[in-house]
């Protein structure tokens, strides 16, 4: 009886060592299989070209004047020039400036239409 105990407590062990083995295995294949491919000096070297693409478009947006939108009347301005300008508008008459200022971001940010009215109840 002692022998056929040892014997399962062994079998016992050797199915739970079994177990953690092929856990490992297991483990160790999703890793290796679900890693991505490591990022190669090409990748890289088209992101870096892309960033600077992207920072000589910002530097040339932020340096030259453009129109954004003619019905508008929007117009790109470089920061420096843009400063000039209300600096003098502003220096001159505050009021009117703030006035015209007004009337710039209502002409450019038209207030929505109304809302159309609810249809009455049929119980009306």
């Amino acid at each position: 009886m002692n022998e056929t105990r040892d014997r399962s407590t062994a079998a016992f062990v050797v199915g739970i060592l079994g177990s953690f083995l092929v856990l490992a295995a297991l483990a160790w294949a999703i890793h290796r299989y679900t890693q991505p491919p490591p990022l190669g000096e090409d990748r890289a070297a088209v992101r870096a070209a892309a960033l600077v693409e992207l920072r000589a478009a910002e530097a040339e947006a932020l340096a030259n004047p453009a129109w954004l939108d003619r019905s508008k009347g929007l117009v790109r301005l470089p920061i420096d020039v843009a400063k000039s300008i209300v600096e003098r508008e502003w220096g001159r008459d505050p009021a009117a400036a703030r006035t015209s200022l007004i009337a710039r971001e209502e002409k450019a940010n038209p207030p929505p239409p109304p809302k159309a009215p609810e249809k009455p109840s049929q119980f009306e």
